[in-house]
């Protein structure tokens, strides 16, 4: 018998080392039915199938990940345990294989996998020369080079403010909008030159990641796509059923953490507002995890990208 941290280290690939498995297999290892809206590499999913569960979907926007989980679970494939979609799982209604479908389990494991971090042709790191693309599927309009190139300063200073908690972020956004007047930004050196420009030579790896990540999520619309999934994601589940959510952004594990809040109030009109007008009699059901689940020191030895993951869990009322 394998002891658990054997286990757990098998559930890992050179595509990508999934966080939070075992925590994940104990929240929805008896689902009949579960979703995996973020398929990866598919380490959750052969997490959850060696645990039991009878059926796993998955589901990504990334046609590489889909070949890649395919590939990887040919065996519960054929068994008919496993079936693999390409998709977004914010816009689920328009994944005709879903049509109808309803899950005891739901799993999201947002941010991006280590296959597209270490791939530098698909320009999600600040490694040398890498191609600022960033797109995670091929219904993203934008690649982070038209991003950086097109978007107004208003619009820079956003990004780099919402999503990268950059506190100069107006100083950047006025750099990039100088810089591209020279010559468009085409590779990560364009951004980590402007970065270092704005924010000063002192800058490094830490500030590149978090600015570049920011820039990430604006091109594949991540937090309103979250917002927009989110609802429709709980609808999906059964009574009774779970969703488990895995953030690796403060924006991220904050939308979710409000939501799981939300739907497990009776009323969610304003707390100062004197009538109820919301209409709702029932909370929709619970939040499972009281604070988030962190990854332990052993696996972040393991998987250093776990350090940030944040895991929250919700269960439909019956």
């Amino acid at each position: 018998m394998h002891r658990e941290s054997d286990a757990v280290t098998s559930w890992d690939t050179d595509y990508h080392a999934p966080a939070l498995a075992a925590e994940v297999v104990q929240l929805l290892g008896h689902a009949p039915l579960v979703l995996d809206g973020t398929l990866g590499g598919g380490g959750h999913v052969a997490a959850l199938l060696d645990a039991g569960v009878a059926r796993v979907i998955g589901l990504d926007r990334d046609a590489e990940a889909v070949a890649e989980a395919t590939a990887r679970l040919e065996t519960y494939a054929t068994a008919g345990r496993f079936k693999a979609l390409e998709g977004n799982y914010a816009d689920t209604d328009t994944v005709g294989s879903l049509e109808g479908m309803r899950f005891d389990g739901i799993l999201l494991d947002l941010g991006i996998s280590s296959h597209q971090i270490d791939d530098a042709a698909r320009g999600f790191s600040f490694r040398e020369g890498a191609p600022l693309d960033m797109r995670m599927g091929q219904d993203a309009e934008r690649s982070a080079a038209d991003v950086l190139n097109a978007a107004d300063e208003t619009e820079l200073r956003g990004i780099f403010r919402d999503f990268g908690d950059e506190p100069r972020a107006a100083r950047l956004a006025r750099e990039v909008v100088r810089r591209r007047g020279n010559r468009p930004f085409v590779t990560s050196d364009d951004l980590v030159g402007a970065i270092r420009g704005a924010l000063g030579a002192r800058t490094g790896p830490p500030d590149f990641a978090r600015l570049f990540q920011a820039v990430r999520i604006a091109v594949n619309d991540e937090l309103s796509g979250l917002d927009r999934g989110l609802p429709a994601l709980r609808d999906r589940l059964i009574g009774g059923g779970v969703i488990a959510i895995i953030a690796y952004h403060s924006g991220e594990d904050r939308l979710v953490k409000h939501a799981f809040r939300e739907w497990s109030q009776a009323c969610i009109c304003p707390p100062r507002q004197p009538l109820c007008t919301c209409g709702a009699n029932h909370a929709f059901g619970e939040t499972i995890t009281r604070k988030a689940v962190t990854a332990s020191a052993d696996e972040v030895a393991r998987n250093p990208r776990a350090r940030s993951a944040r895991l929250r869990a919700w269960r439909r009322a019956a």
